[in-house]
């Protein structure tokens, strides 16, 4: 499996993300939604793929994962980044950590700002960026401990030093966007490029966005991967 396979969630517009070794049939998911669950078990099923690794960018705000019922399903492993505060997470990922899925690996970015734990995961000459840069623009830094500073410095200390032709998948898109290159978002993503620091803080400051719609929900069940209540 050459390309990742892109999953849209339509309620939230979530990105979910499933890369395969086409030989072993080992897979991993990143930023699997709950109510999209059956769609991933099919699919996996469809192409005899082995889940091991059920991975998340951060604790989300406006999504719960499907973290929990689909390592409930296949034995897959669950991680998230140490930062996130997740207990129940099989796996707390720190930056630079590798995993292994069948000949494939997938490395860990850390990539803080949106919520300080939130990280990226690279994959071939591909850059799953969650919720810290979207196509066109980035996560917002308004809520969960978010920093327009930190963020800037993650995005253009970090993903921005990745080679220009690697391509971005971001965790969410609003406009039917689908793809992107580190490249073309370093020179025309509208909130950075040619953005000192102190101009990307005011414009993150000044956005007045209303707070997510489920975060007072989602925020506590994915700090329990996805469970709804307390074990």
């Amino acid at each position: 499996m050459n390309e990742p396979k892109q999953f849209f969630d339509t309620i939230s517009s979530t990105y979910t993300y499933l890369l395969a070794d086409r030989l072993t049939r080992d897979a991993v998911l990143i930023d699997p939604v709950d109510e999209e669950a059956d769609t991933y078990l099919q699919y996996l099923s469809n192409y005899d793929f082995k889940l091991r690794y059920i991975l998340e960018t951060h604790v989300h705000a406006d999504h719960i994962t499907a973290a929990e019922k689909l390592r409930q399903a296949t034995g897959a492993q669950t991680a998230a980044p140490a930062g996130c505060g997740v207990p129940t997470a099989d796996l707390a990922l720190l930056d630079g950590e590798v995993l292994k899925f069948g000949a494939e690996t997938v490395k860990v970015l850390h990539t803080p700002g949106h919520t300080p734990g939130h990280v990226a995961y690279l994959w071939r000459d591909c850059a799953f960026t969650g919720d810290a840069l979207l196509i066109g623009g980035c996560g917002r830094t308004d809520f969960q401990g978010g920093d327009a500073g930190m963020l800037y410095d993650a995005i253009t200390g970090r993903l921005f030093a990745l080679p220009d032709e690697t391509r971005m998948f971001p965790g969410h898109d609003y406009r039917g966007n689908k793809a992107s290159t580190i490249g073309d978002e370093k020179r025309s993503n509208p909130r950075l490029a040619g953005k000192t620091r102190e101009e990307f803080i005011d414009i993150m400051a000044n956005l007045k966005l209303a707070p997510p719609k489920m975060i007072d929900i989602a925020v506590p069940a994915n700090k329990r991967s996805g469970l709804r209540h307390e074990a």
